[in-house]
């Protein structure tokens, strides 16, 4: 599967912290030791695998190994890498390697210098991001729903294909095979105004679109990172 990773502003999905750290790995001595401002991984590779564009590490963190993916880069065995946010695929199937990874952590960057503002320490649990509230006033689709309608009766609409029109605010391309964009149209319902929307259309912020899609509630993509509610697979269009 062809995937690609940019950097996470949030979104979605989107992203989220993996593993904790038990001990602290010996940096390169080619590297410059900064002392870390947030949530990081530090894990050393112990086997990597190289396809086109994209690159697969089994690396140790602590006392445990797992496999992450990543944007193609140079590692070799026994390097130290550092990453922030993952997103981990269970049974995922490589079909450029034939292999199916029982468990598979999408990494949207790995780097071989530790993040100038990563904390010492790492955490274990999932961090969305802030979502701030647009200054945004959509007018509905002809024969669509608004996000207030939408969160108001969240039951009636589950596993139904509905038309939402909004204002794409964040977007993260490429995660597990999808576009991840954050949508919003200035309604409401309680503290909830904004929807997740996966596509495989290409989108920009800005952009005010009806999407259609299905609505999918309690979606749980593992690691204790979920959505109360999500449309998937959606279709956009002026």
């Amino acid at each position: 599967m062809r995937l690609k990773f940019l950097v996470l502003s949030f979104a979605v999905i989107i992203v989220l912290s993996a593993c904790s750290k038990k001990e602290e790995q010996n940096q390169p001595q080619t590297q410059t030791k900064v002392q870390p401002k947030v949530n990081a991984h530090q894990v050393v590779s112990q086997e990597v695998l190289q396809v086109n564009s994209y690159t697969y590490i089994r690396v140790k963190d602590g006392d445990k190994e797992y496999w992450v993916a990543g944007p193609a880069m140079d590692v070799k065995k026994g390097e130290t890498l550092y990453f922030v946010k993952s997103m981990e695929m269970k049974n995922f199937e490589s079909k450029e390697l034939k292999r199916t990874f029982e468990s598979l952590f999408f990494v949207d960057n790995i780097s071989k210098i530790p993040p100038a503002d990563a904390q010492d320490g790492l955490t274990a649990t999932p961090q969305k991001p802030t979502l701030e509230k647009a200054n945004v006033s959509v007018e509905p689709a002809a024969g669509g729903i608004t996000i207030s309608q939408l969160f108001s009766n969240l039951n009636s609409y589950a596993n139904k294909t509905v038309l939402l029109k909004g204002k794409v605010v964040k977007i993260n391309n490429g995660i597990m095979g999808k576009n991840w964009a954050h949508i919003q149209d200035g309604t409401s319902s309680g503290g909830d105004f904004d929807l997740t929307v996966t596509t495989n259309d290409a989108l920009s912020v800005g952009d005010v679109l009806t999407f259609e899609g299905k609505i999918s509630l309690n979606k749980d993509f593992g690691y204790g990172y979920s959505y109360k509610v999500l449309m998937e697979d959606a279709k956009s269009k002026k």
